[in-house]
């Protein structure tokens, strides 16, 4: 008979949290907020890790945190921003993969956990006290569900895979320009986790 019950709550304090997150991070690099690089540092952040076009990549990557946090932190659309979120967190798991598991030795720990986060709000839904709910769920159907993730897996999937072609194949010899403005691979942060050195591009 209550309007809400202790799940909905935990919902609540997960998608906020979570969402927040999210958004401070995608704001680094929209927008160059909280000590971030903004588009023109995360471009050159993304180049040098292998993914292009870099900014299409920046932008892309900065969307789906900022947006999809902002979404799941109001519940709205909750399996779009769930898989969004996820998708962009997928790319930064590919970065840090060859560091290993745990985020004190640079690995992957802390992109995965908030991928995985993103991924069970977008499945399970927003909870009574979200716009999803005040909206009847118009956006948060199973049928959703399934094209956004499946959306989101297509599309991680080919953006890591380029990613991985462009560190394989040799880069054209413009040692003079590139190396100028270009920081070693293994130097350069993860816009989502080291935003000091972006600001010193």
């Amino acid at each position: 008979m209550t309007a809400f019950n202790r799940r909905d709550l935990g919902l609540l304090v997960l998608r906020v949290g979570t969402g927040a997150v999210l958004v401070a991070h995608g704001a680094q690099k929209l927008f160059g907020w909280f000590g971030g690089g903004g588009i023109e540092g995360t471009t050159k952040a993304m180049e040098a890790m292998g993914f292009r076009p870099g900014r299409q990549s920046a932008v892309a990557a900065g969307l789906g945190e900022a947006g999809g946090g902002a979404l799941l932190a109001l519940g709205l659309a909750t399996p779009a921003a769930g898989a969004a979120a996820a998708g962009a967190m997928a790319g930064a798991v590919s970065v840090h993969a060859p560091s290993g598991f745990f985020a004190m030795s640079g690995g992957y720990e802390y992109p995965a956990f908030l991928g995985f986060t993103a991924a069970a709000i977008g499945v399970t839904g927003a909870g009574r006290l979200s716009l999803d709910h005040a909206t009847g769920h118009v956006l948060d159907r199973p049928w959703v569900v399934a094209t956004a993730f499946l959306g989101t897996a297509l599309a991680a999937a080919a953006v890591v895979g380029r990613r991985a072609e462009a560190i394989a194949s040799p880069q054209p010899d413009d040692s003079s320009a590139e190396d100028s403005g270009r920081a070693e691979p293994d130097d350069e942060p993860e816009p989502e986790h080291t935003s000091a050195r972006e600001r010193e591009s």
